[in-house]
């Protein structure tokens, strides 16, 4: 489905209103890294590569993605992705209070497994835009909230030629204001996003594919903003939805964003340390954007631009992983994305690809649909997608999971390597897999890659196997007690 972008160029005077209140301060790092990392069952380190799928979800009358299951294979054929940040909405989950649609959470399930049979970890996104369509009795670009939780006092609403300007309509304030508990008068829509968040974890639990939910896509918080929003009413929400989900749910990720005015341009997010209530270590991740702001006043990443967009993502990458330190939570990049046809998008998007694996964060890109952003040229004549520049960028090596406590692991664009070096623990199990695409590393062992590994017990303490449907490389070292280091290179042979 053909949908209109979902981001604009943003005007100047927008970035300046909305950034009043937000704050900032002069940062410094100096290790890169987080400083804890996504796992899975077996206690894998994980590295999330995906897209989000999809924005076509927000103007479909189901709310569900344009995606079809062969169109799933095609993604992974053409990125080795092993990651979804899959769009759900209140509106299409609650159409009346209380009232849950189990058939569209069927359409969920369905399209969870059509990613599962295929080795993806999926996160569910709660995913909102201007509070939701329901702010205007015209329908307009918002989505999320369904009509039920939806106050706007009979302010009004008009459409903007720059989506991003309906946030500043009186209706739209007022709507999250209500939600948020700023007036007052609506305090029971807190909980009951809760309880929809509850609802959604009792039915997905025990389901090992989905690895976790993204409890609100980009808050905005009306009237309120800054720091006494993040720690405020945001901070509150999250404490109440990940008290619902855990008392059905204890295995999964609870992914967590600060507000998007500012800190998708590179502003630190003033979200609080979280308590995890499930039973042991907590499962939070820090999931931010990034939409640098020279890009969103129209700048492309070309000539002087580039240098001061550079700049922009540096800046973001600081404050996001001095934000990660302060929450103990690992870091995901959840959105970042650009018009294709733009002057220098594709080295844009491996600019961002460089950078997160730098930080060792995961990442999924917006996003997967037909539109000129994402991944495919459009269909052939059999109704297949094409792939496009997009998918020749973001279809790199990578570990996509690590057995043990990764060190550092790097990919060498110029000569093709590929290396890991971690320290094994005796609580993981299972194996290491790399993903290597056939442009560089050919079709298999010894004719299209070299594999080395080092290890305390030499040649005889690890074995691999080469799994050439998925072009994943799996390498074991069993037997571990745990603080022997371990590292492993692959060489296009």
């Amino acid at each position: 489905m053909q949908r209109i972008s979902k981001r604009r160029t943003l005007p100047v005077a927008l970035a300046v209103i909305l950034l009043l209140g937000t704050g900032a301060a002069a940062l410094t790092r100096q290790d890169p890294g987080p400083t804890r990392y996504v796992t899975d069952e077996r206690g894998r380190a994980l590295f999330l590569h995906g897209f989000n799928t999809s924005g076509s979800a927000k103007d479909d009358p189901d709310r569900l993605p344009w995606i079809t299951e062969d169109d799933v294979q095609t993604e992974y054929d053409a990125t080795g992705t092993n990651f979804v940040r899959l769009l759900i909405q209140w509106q299409a989950l609650e159409p009346e209070r209380g009232v849950y649609d189990e058939d569209y959470l069927d359409a969920v399930d369905e399209r969870v497994e059509w990613y599962a049979d295929r080795g993806y970890n999926v996160l569910l996104d709660m995913h909102q835009d201007l509070y939701g369509r329901h702010t205007s009795p015209e329908e307009h670009s918002g989505n999320g909230a369904p009509a039920w939780a939806t106050h706007n006092d009979g302010l009004p609403v008009e459409n903007q030629e720059m989506w991003e300007l309906v946030y500043l309509e009186p209706g739209v304030i007022r709507s999250f204001d209500h939600f948020w508990g700023t007036t007052g008068e609506h305090p029971e829509l807190m909980d009951a996003y809760a309880d929809a968040w509850g609802h959604v974890a009792a039915r997905f639990s025990g389901n090992t594919s989905v690895l976790g939910y993204d409890l609100m896509n980009e808050p905005f918080g009306g009237s309120l903003q800054g720091a006494d929003f993040e720690t405020g009413p945001l901070a509150e929400l999250y404490r109440r939805s990940m008290s619902r989900i855990r008392s059905v749910d204890q295995d999964t990720w609870i992914f967590v964003e600060g507000q998007a005015v500012g800190v998708n341009w590179g502003l630190p997010s003033f979200l609080p340390r979280l308590d995890d209530p499930r039973e042991g270590d907590p499962r939070i991740v820090y999931a931010p954007h990034l939409y640098a702001l020279p890009m969103d006043l129209g700048q492309s990443y070309e000539g002087d631009s580039r240098g001061r967009i550079d700049k922009s993502v540096d800046t973001w990458s600081r404050s996001v992983q001095l934000v990660g330190e302060r929450l103990e939570a690992p870091i995901v990049l959840g959105e970042f994305g650009l018009d294709m046809s733009g002057a220098g998008a594709p080295e844009f998007v491996g600019r961002v690809l460089a950078e997160t694996e730098t930080m060792a964060s995961g990442r999924t890109y917006w996003s997967n649909d037909l539109d000129g952003w994402g991944p495919w040229e459009g269909r052939d004549e059999d109704d297949r997608l094409v792939p496009g520049p997009l998918a020749d960028v973001m279809n790199r090596p990578y570990p996509r999971a690590i057995a043990g406590e990764p060190l550092e692991w790097g990919y060498d664009t110029d000569s093709g390597e590929l290396s890991v070096r971690y320290t094994e623990r005796a609580e993981v199990s299972g194996s290491t897999e790399l993903y290597l695409p056939e442009d560089t590393f050919g079709t298999g062992p010894g004719d299209g890659f070299e594999l080395t590994v080092d290890t305390p017990a030499g040649d005889s303490g690890w074995t691999s196997r080469w799994d050439a449907d998925m072009r994943v490389l799996h390498v074991a070292v069993p037997g571990s007690t745990g603080g022997e280091e371990t590292s492993m290179t692959v060489v296009p042979g």
